[in-house]
């Protein structure tokens, strides 16, 4: 079986050390649970070279990439190679250098999560952080660009959209236009967490997901903020893209791999080199199909665990885990 040409790698396993961000924790991975959880640069080293059909890497995880010391070694290494490197980041990290080194290290594509146009709803959602720090970063991201003569990375603003912030859509927008992004990513809360095998410790975060999903909001009002989105992005000229508000209906025996290609397509790796089936997953206590301690990630992508979920995955009974996944339903 060919191996994926676009891969997604976890450099930062814990989400809770300096950045926690998130309003519930449900990971337990580094202080104070643990040593610390970065990837170790001689495992990432050896992913990117045993994966030589490698186009596309894009380094994410439910940590903050830049935390990790070595992050734009793991770039450079990556683009030196001629693979395109994009990353996720919370933005609260980016100073004036490491602004500068997203420019000189060859990153290509820097994606930054927003998901509040005030301080009182972005403070809300990604929990000590400030908007206006967030805000200091972009600016710094950009005059590096402009100081350094550099077109990349090309910046991206990513949205969770949910009930606490969809009346801020347009001000995002809005936002987004002001400091020179010319694209807004929106997405609904990616998983329901309700395959019923669900770790205990998760259990808060499906209540989270169940109530702040716009499937549980009106269907007008919905509308109405994406049309007043839509209407600022045509006349700013901002790149808008905007989910589904309602789950694609697909037509009975419609092959899985036509709803979620990802398990044929694209790897994923975690900060401890655990192998998922994708990012949605979040977690391997979730699911995962070993790790690369002592084998290749090859093996794994091939190997029996592997071909059995694909093989689930494109039946009418796909795995629980990926009835409850919003690309799987359509809407992500």
């Amino acid at each position: 079986m060919k191996l994926p040409s676009y891969v997604q790698l976890e450099p930062v396993g814990q989400c809770n050390l300096r950045c926690r961000m998130c309003a519930i924790q449900f990971r337990r991975d580094g202080p104070p649970h643990g040593p610390l959880a970065f990837m170790d640069y001689d495992l990432f080293t050896r992913l990117v070279d045993e994966n030589p059909e490698l186009r596309d890497l894009h380094l994410q995880g439910l940590g903050e990439p830049m935390m990790h010391p070595r992050f734009f070694d793991m770039v450079s290494y990556a683009a030196a190679r001629g693979v395109r490197v994009t990353t996720n980041t919370n933005g609260t990290l980016l100073n004036g250098r490491r602004a500068e080194a997203c420019v000189t290290s060859g990153l290509a594509g820097a994606h930054i999560s927003i998901d509040g146009a005030t301080p009182e709803t972005y403070e809300h959602i990604r929990v000590r952080s400030k908007l206006e720090r967030v805000i200091r970063g972009l600016k710094n991201l950009q005059a590096a660009k402009v100081r350094l003569g550099g077109a990349a990375p090309r910046i991206k603003m990513v949205v969770v959209i949910m009930r606490r912030n969809l009346h801020e859509l347009p001000a995002l927008v809005r936002l987004a236009h002001e400091h020179g992004v010319d694209e807004v990513f929106v997405q609904h809360l990616c998983h329901d967490f309700g395959e019923s095998s669900l770790p205990a410790h998760y259990r808060p975060m499906r209540d989270f997901v169940e109530d702040q999903t716009l499937f549980n909001e009106d269907l007008e009002q919905v509308e109405r903020h994406f049309d007043a989105a839509r209407a600022a992005a045509g006349e700013l000229g901002v790149d808008l893209r905007l989910p589904r508000t309602r789950m694609k209906i697909h037509p009975p025996g419609t092959p899985g791999r036509q709803r979620c290609n990802w398990p044929w397509t694209n790897g994923y790796v975690s900060y401890d080199g655990h192998v998922m089936p994708c990012c949605m997953v979040s977690t391997p206590d979730r699911i995962n199909f070993g790790q690369v301690d002592g084998r290749d990630f090859a093996t794994i992508w091939t190997g029996e665990d592997f071909q059995r979920f694909r093989g689930r995955l494109d039946s009418d009974t796909p795995p629980e885990i990926c009835r409850s996944c919003s690309i799987y339903s359509g809407t992500f």
